[in-house]
């Protein structure tokens, strides 16, 4: 796959786990309730939780805003395996 430079940086942001955005998306892979997958500027991001919602998509700002319960966030490397441990569990150790 070919990226695209979004000409913004991969950045995450979530308030109370309900609701987010995620800059440097380059395309929204699939999405349902419990699981978002997004291509991002530093690879496939898994968002997991329940009634997960795509509120709005941007994808020339390269920009998504998300809604639900946020229960996991995972970066994937390319063939789709788990790139360490996932990343809340990094950010509150």
């Amino acid at each position: 796959m070919e990226e695209r430079k979004t000409g913004t940086t991969h950045r995450l942001s979530f308030d109370s786990r309900t609701a987010g955005t995620v800059t440097g998306v380059l395309d929204v892979h699939s999405f349902d309730e419990q699981e978002i997958l997004l291509v991002t500027q530093e690879g496939k991001l898994s968002v997991k939780g329940e009634q997960l919602h795509v509120k709005q998509l941007n994808l020339e700002k390269g920009q998504v805003d998300l809604e639900g319960k946020i229960n996991s966030l995972i970066y994937l490397t390319k063939d789709g395996a788990k790139k360490g441990e996932p990343l809340l569990k990094r950010m509150f150790r």
